[in-house]
């Protein structure tokens, strides 16, 4: 759906030594002429997207996924493929090595050569990774893992790395086979591009491609860990959780993708968002993150999501049905329109939890739900896709088995917080388990409701917020402000005098705002409105337990572990 064959520069065919004709079909499909020789295709690929979709070459390294550079034969896609990485003939490239999580066939460790795919669907599930670069190996219940940096990053602590990802391998894998600790992939293999500023990861069946900063990364010898490098441990925990809960564990309509179309899903609330819940989830268990900083965390995808007036507007199963049109075209209105299957189905996940929880007596949790569909949809799906019989999972399953678990109908729950747009039942579920929700908002200074930008000399209105000051007066993003009751406003305010010229006023005044919308200058009357961005916790009670517990004639000092969502055993 990225239209990766827009990068083909020149594509050409010949059978037995002679040209043959190709037609081009659609944007990205060819036909060859009829011959009874074998075919051989040419073609040269334009690789300049340094992100985690495509494919990126240069004399420093070479990384592609197989969607950007392998054709797919129509008919032949259940055919085993053979790859073979040729070395270049560049003296740069002269040291590079190969890491790929794909299987070797006469390549030596992670050296040129060929390589085996099983079918189609495998050839473009193991990313590639060529050039110089630093890597460290580690073993979790047997299975090798590889951890590969590409990029600058002077001093970098591998040790350090190693030791946290085993932690968090560890944890997944026993979270799914408690018993066996029987991990899906032979081998796994985290490949990581640093650069100076840049985020975000993709899943594959046994690998991930990350994109860091490489401040996010540690430096040797110090053993304080950053909130950028917590951040980046949960993106690593967030993609290798996928290894089971997308990959294995898929949506009825992504057990076999129709790759000539769009691919639609009600459930990517429950893929993303449940995967975005346990990563955090997962630092917390694996002792890599004190519990003030897990709340923190959570803390921070709720305002995210209480900030929004989008999450009155859709649901969470519409969210995910519309994400091809919606949640991956943002544009300046997306917060007042749409809410995010990832940072609300993270806070859906937690929801989830705590009901299961609550209605098992704390017998059971989520953790039992996903061994559930791990051993009915996801443990055999690749040995059951070579029969054609692999199977997804539909939300109407996923409700099925949760209710048999709870051992209570779940269809309200699924009508109001995943079909509905109802706020998130935790201020009720939270005490039982020695928690609050509290508010901490506070509705004292003056503000626009706008979120700013700065645009050469010019402090622009990047979002307006529905309902707020600036949208009520008639603001509309892209507006320049030019003044504020005649005083000057200059890009510099978007950062910081804005707030300070806002704040010499009450809520409720009204103020007149110059502002330029294209070329076209404008005056608007505004009424000053409250600074009410959430400022919500979830917080331990910690008088009510410390009484509960005397009460009961046992030691007021009550572990705060055992009132978070700890692992449950089957």
């Amino acid at each position: 759906m990225r239209e990766f064959a827009r990068h083909i520069v020149e594509i050409r065919a010949s059978a037995n030594g002679k040209k043959i004709a190709l037609t081009k079909l659609d944007k990205h499909s060819w036909q060859a002429a009829p011959t009874e020789h074998p075919l051989t295709v040419e073609y040269e690929v334009y690789a300049w997207d340094l992100s985690v979709r495509s494919a990126h070459l240069d004399q420093t390294h070479g990384f592609f996924n197989g969607t950007s550079v392998f054709l797919r034969v129509a008919g032949q896609e259940m055919s085993e493929h053979v790859v073979n990485i040729q070395q270049s003939r560049d003296p740069a490239c002269s040291k590079w090595q190969v890491a790929t999580s794909l299987p070797r066939l006469k390549a030596k460790p992670y050296g040129f050569g060929t390589y085996v795919a099983e079918n189609y669907d495998a050839l473009i599930d193991h990313p590639v990774e060529m050039g110089r670069f630093q890597k460290i190996s580690f073993s979790v219940y047997g299975v090798p893992h590889d951890f590969i940096v590409t990029g600058v990053v002077p001093n970098l602590d591998l040790d350090r790395i190693a030791h946290d990802l085993e932690k968090i391998c560890t944890q997944q894998i026993a979270l799914f086979e408690p018993k066996s600790k029987r991990a899906p992939m032979e081998r796994y293999v985290f490949l990581t591009m640093a650069v100076g500023e840049g985020y975000g990861g993709l899943e594959h069946r046994a690998s991930t491609a990350l994109l860091c900063s490489r401040s996010e990364l540690p430096v040797k010898g110090d053993k304080e860990a950053s909130d950028a490098y917590i951040s980046f441990l949960g993106l690593c925990s967030h993609e290798y959780f996928h290894t089971w809960n997308v990959k294995r564990i898929k949506p009825d309509s992504f057990a076999a993708y129709d790759l000539q179309q769009e691919n639609y899903t009600p459930l990517l609330w429950f893929f993303e968002g449940v995967t975005s819940y346990y990563d955090d989830l997962i630092l917390l268990r694996s002792g890599l993150i004190t519990e003030a900083a897990y709340f923190g965390l959570v803390n921070k995808n709720l305002n995210g999501v209480m900030r929004g007036a989008g999450r009155y507007k859709q649901s969470l199963a519409e969210s995910s049905f519309d994400a091809w049109t919606k949640y991956y075209r943002q544009d300046e209105n997306s917060p007042n329109a749409i809410v995010s299957y990832y940072t609300k189905g993270s806070l859906l996940a937690l929801t989830l939890d705590l009901t299961i929880r609550a209605a098992t007596k704390g017998k059971k949790s989520l953790d039992d739900l996903m061994r559930l569909l791990w051993q009915s949809y996801g443990r055999d799906f690749y040995q059951l896709m070579l029969t054609g019989q692999q199977q997804g999972v539909t939300e109407q399953q996923i409700e099925a088995l949760t209710a048999q678990l709870c051992g209570i109908k779940m269809k309200p729950f699924f009508d109001q917080y995943v079909r509905g747009t109802k706020d998130l039942p935790l201020a009720e579920l939270l005490p039982e388990f020695g928690m609050e929700l509290v508010n901490l908002t506070k509705a004292e200074k003056p503000a626009l409701g706008v979120k700013l930008k700065r645009e050469g000399n010019d402090c622009k209105l990047a979002q307006v917020f529905s309902g707020r000051s600036a949208h009520l007066a008639g603001m509309s993003a892209g507006d320049a402000i030019v003044a504020i009751d005649g005083l000057r406003v200059t890009s510099q305010d978007v950062q910081n005098n804005l707030g300070k010229m806002l704040a010499r006023y009450k809520v409720g005044a009204r103020v007149e705002i110059h502002a330029f919308r294209r070329d076209e200058l404008m005056v608007f009357k505004v009424r000053l409105m409250s600074d009410d961005v959430p400022n919500f916790a979830i917080r331990l009670i910690e008088n009510k337990i410390e009484k509960k517990s005397a009460k009961n004639g046992k030691s007021g000092d009550v572990s705060r572990s055992a009132r978070l969502p700890r692992p449950t055993a089957s």
